[in-house]
């Protein structure tokens, strides 16, 4: 029952997910961040199986910290998510494959832009200007499709993202009760309240 929102602005991206921690009837934890920082600037949302989100979380922010340490630059986010969607695809022909959905925002301060890209368990990858994931997505999809604008400010942006968990909150039977906000801009990544 995992929900989790993206969307880019003028300048910004926002990334919503909620605070549940559940498997099959059973909610383990309401207070599980599932936004991680990866970078200074790149933002990443995961849903999917508990053991394997975590796991491939950690798995992409120590690699990502590696490439920065030998190479003495990061990623830019186009870069971060073609090696996050290759790690994904080559993880299907393992023996255990990670079952994580996610969504990846980040600032390419080389030209100023945000980019959000959307990554499902089978390595399939798109930069998208808003994107969700889980069962909040049937509603929120057709939300972000009518009012999201990529002129937007960080204001209107979090307006828009507040009727998405609105509509959620009112239609889905188990919608979660708490979300975590964050948001990435030239600034570089801050939790928000919203």
């Amino acid at each position: 029952m995992e929900t989790s929102f993206a969307l880019t602005g003028k300048g910004y991206v926002i990334v919503a997910s909620d605070t549940t921690a559940a498997r099959s009837i059973v909610k383990m934890k309401t207070d599980e961040d599932k936004i991680k920082v990866v970078s200074p600037h790149l933002l990443m949302s995961y849903s999917g199986e508990p053991g394997d989100t975590i796991q491939f979380a950690e798995y992409v922010e120590r690699n990502l910290r590696l490439f920065h340490i030998r190479n003495n630059y990061s990623l830019r986010p186009s870069a971060a998510a073609s090696w996050i969607r290759r790690s994904l695809a080559q993880s299907l022909r393992s023996r255990k494959p990670y079952s994580v959905n996610l969504m990846l925002g980040g600032y390419d301060v080389t030209i100023d832009s945000p980019h959000l890209y959307w990554i499902d368990y089978l390595g399939t990858m798109t930069e998208v200007p808003f994107g969700a994931h889980g069962y909040g997505s049937y509603f929120a999809l057709s939300l972000l499709d009518r009012y999201h604008d990529p002129e937007a400010t960080l204001q209107e942006g979090l307006a828009t993202l507040k009727r998405c968990i609105d509509e959620v909150a009112k239609r889905l039977v188990v919608s979660p009760g708490k979300y975590k906000v964050k948001v990435v801009d030239e600034d570089g990544a801050r939790e928000i309240e919203l």
